[in-house]
């Protein structure tokens, strides 16, 4: 099953557990946000005017080589956090905000019934 069907599909963390195919693909999609450069990619994406950007605004975003760059934006693609679309010679990224929103509902908790009490 493919990662963004497993995401989809996983129920909040406070309210039923995982099974181990639903842990591996979310464990995967948190192993991409856990490098720092990724994070900030993630941000610049998101916080840019239009909701898109051009990959050679990140890479000026960074002292790192373009290739390297490449490399983390193909993770972010990879785990479903970013879409791109090929114009002339440029590569534009936008957020999957349909992805956020699940790994948002994945973390939720509900304020009255803290997770593992009874209610």
């Amino acid at each position: 099953m493919e990662l963004l069907q497993v995401l989809g599909c996983s129920p909040p963390l406070a309210r039923q557990p995982l099974n181990t195919e639903q842990a591996e693909g979310v464990a995967r999609v948190f192993k991409a946000l856990g490098d720092p450069v990724r994070l900030r990619i993630l941000s610049i994406v998101a916080s840019h005017a239009g909701g898109e950007v051009c990959v050679c605004d990140i890479n000026d975003a960074f002292d790192l080589s373009q290739p390297t760059i490449s490399h983390h934006l193909k993770v972010l693609k990879d785990v479903g956090l970013l879409a791109s679309e090929r114009r002339a010679s440029w590569v534009y990224y936008r957020i999957v905000p349909e992805r956020l929103a699940e790994l948002s509902a994945l973390l939720a908790a509900d304020a009255a019934t803290p997770a593992g009490v009874a209610g």
